[in-house]
């Protein structure tokens, strides 16, 4: 099974993807005129000032949504993994995907708002690639195509967060448990299981809620004592930042024959971390409530900012600090050529370890059990955040049959579908807590690749309206007012619930 995983994943995650992710974070960067700085000030105005609504959430709800999916095993194991097989300049090349992903998850994220619609079972909004992949040429020549890859995106989206994604969190969090306090991997399986059981089934209003709480609380205590770790060490730090440049364009004697990995691992653990045109972010942003989808498309961006340049970078340059780092050739953890640091061991394995190390050289005993709990919340926040883009996506697949009466069942389509949904993540959950690392990461980056592929190339060819809604958000902001979307004056045909939108007349929304 992993030899076959490993093929499969060298040929979805071929140099072509990487090309691809920063190639086109370059074209949307320029094509905006960088958004991502010049509106960094109306990215936090939104967090702040966003509404919400019996239907939606708020802009904030819907960052902490969607940083729940993209903070997590990938913030942690995920860069140790970046630097173990691409040297240190693979953080570097993070931070290009991040910054450049910025305006990629503005125009994903912006399409997500403008084609989202109301599910039919709960009310709540949905969106994302599928609903802007069938709908935006709805009522051109290629509808047909169109609304095939939308239900082909949905298809991968449901196996990937359903099935393929949620074991490698669930594989971290058991690891990381068991290595801080020699838990077995069964049980916390089986306390994953009943924690998500309850999360999930309280539907997206429990999900917002409960990431809002934690997403934020999580992030900052980890990336405080991360910083604590760094300022110990501070000593160190014009020397690794230099390293880190000298070794992205392969400058360092010591890391030049893993400049190509360092590219190729940092963009791959960038966008497995910050999800940036992955297709990922659209589904929180549909779910709030915005009187124009530019203004979530901009908070959205601003997520990218906090998982990569906030979150990763802590990890980064914990492990850089310190020395708790091994270089390994070729990807091949099983063939060191360089190691830095007597932190590690030599049959040390890229992940936790890596971190956990780095903590314990300034708190020690204290590493391995801090991580542990931080990927605890990290890991089961990620988990819930799938199964809300799986949801989202089964209800696409389902549509309007999802009130449906299944004879002899007495329930509806969309609610058996659903609960067959939730099954199903919460045996992945369970089977990752046991599985292998490497199969593991296999997995998880082969649904990564499918859903990058499928999407980026999507919102290549349906950009426009992003970018007429980008353009009526800075017309309006220019004159004062608080932007309000009218998709027909500005021609952008497919967004049904905008055309039909009202605000609630008898009581204004709720500001957060």
């Amino acid at each position: 099974m992993s030899e076959v995983l490993s093929e499969i994943n060298k040929v979805i995650w071929s140099d072509w993807l990487v090309y691809l992710c920063l190639a086109t974070g370059v074209y949307f960067s320029v094509r905006s005129r960088f958004l991502q700085v010049r509106h960094v000030k109306g990215m936090l105005e939104q967090l702040v000032r966003g509404e919400r609504s019996p239907s939606g959430v708020s802009s904030f709800q819907a960052l902490a949504m969607s940083l729940s999916g993209r903070v997590g095993t990938g913030n942690i194991a995920g860069v140790a993994t970046a630097i173990a097989f691409g040297g240190p300049g693979a953080l570097f090349w993070m931070w290009m995907v991040a910054f450049l992903g910025a305006s990629t998850s503005f125009i994903e994220s912006t399409l997500g708002q403008i084609y989202k619609t109301r599910d039919p079972l709960t009310g709540e909004y949905r969106g994302g690639p599928a609903y802007y992949l069938s709908r935006a040429l709805a009522h051109t020549k290629g509808a047909g195509f169109f609304k095939v890859y939308g239900y082909v995106f949905a298809a991968v989206t449901v196996l990937a967060c359903g099935l393929l994604l949620p074991g490698v969190q669930a594989n971290s969090m058991a690891t990381a448990i068991d290595g801080a306090w020699a838990v077995p991997s069964w049980t916390v399986a089986v306390g994953a299981v009943i924690v998500l059981a309850f999360v999930i089934i309280g539907g997206v209003k429990r999900i917002a809620n409960f990431a809002a709480f934690v997403v934020p609380f999580m992030a900052v205590a980890y990336i405080i004592l991360a910083l604590v770790v760094v300022f110990v060490n501070a000593a160190e730090l014009p020397n690794m930042i230099a390293m880190v440049f000298r070794s992205a364009f392969g400058m360092d004697s010591a890391f030049g024959a893993v400049v190509g990995l360092a590219v190729m691992w940092g963009v791959k653990r960038g966008v497995y971390s910050n999800e940036a045109g992955q297709g990922t972010g659209p589904h929180a942003a549909a779910a709030a409530e915005v009187s124009h989808p530019a203004k979530q498309g901009l908070v959205q961006s601003f997520a990218v900012y906090i998982d990569t340049l906030f979150v990763c970078s802590a990890t980064g340059f914990l492990i850089l600090s310190t020395g708790a780092y091994r270089v390994f050739e070729g990807g091949d953890a099983d063939s060191p050529v360089l190691a830095e640091g007597g932190l590690l061991s030599t049959s040390a394995v890229a992940g936790p370890q890596f971190v956990q190390a780095g903590f314990d050289s300034v708190f020690a005993g204290f590493g391995a059990s801090f991580i542990a709990v931080t990927l605890m919340f990290f890991c089961l926040t990620t988990i819930i955040a799938y199964y809300y883009m799986a949801e989202t996506n089964l209800r696409f697949l389902v549509g309007k049959s999802s009130k449906t009466v299944i004879p002899g069942v007495k329930a509806s389509v969309g609610r058996v579908t659903t609960m067959a949904l939730q099954v199903a993540i919460l045996i992945a959950v369970a089977f990752g807590c046991v599985n292998t690392a490497s199969d593991a990461w296999a997995m998880g980056d082969i649904g990564v690749g499918l859903m990058a592929w499928l999407n980026i190339i999507g919102i290549l060819i349906l950009q426009q309206p992003a970018f007429k809604a980008l353009k009526d958000f800075e017309a309006q902001k220019k004159l004062g007012l608080d932007p309000v979307f009218d998709p027909k004056a500005l021609s952008i045909t497919g967004a049904t619930f905008w055309e039909t939108y009202k605000v609630d007349r008898d009581k204004e929304p709720a500001k957060l």
